[in-house]
């Protein structure tokens, strides 16, 4: 069992692309995607706060994390994560699924 739990939504592809990832961003979301394994990636948007909370615990960086998208659960481990380079907040996230 995974000491971290993040929610998540999955993103359509129409809701891609650097424009909408900086929308994303100003209303408090963080993109990120999901990939590896034997399933297609997935992309997905985080809520900053959450995100923000569990990097607050370096156990974060070497625990597997569960994120659910719906009534789906993956178990990933994060693989990187892009801050802004002046506010140090996260831009966007990938994960690797375990």
């Amino acid at each position: 069992m995974a000491n971290f739990v993040l929610n998540a939504v999955a993103r359509d592809e129409s809701v891609q692309g650097k424009g909408s990832s900086r929308r994303l961003r100003l209303q408090a979301k963080v993109p990120a995607i999901i990939y590896g394994g034997e399933a297609a990636p997935v992309t997905v948007t985080l809520e900053l706060r959450e995100l923000v909370k569990a990097l607050e615990n370096n156990d974060f960086f070497a625990e597997v994390v569960e994120i659910k998208i719906g009534d789906k659960v993956e178990s990933v481990k994060i693989q990187a994560l892009q801050r802004h380079p002046a506010k140090n907040t996260p831009m966007h996230a990938d994960f690797k699924r375990a």
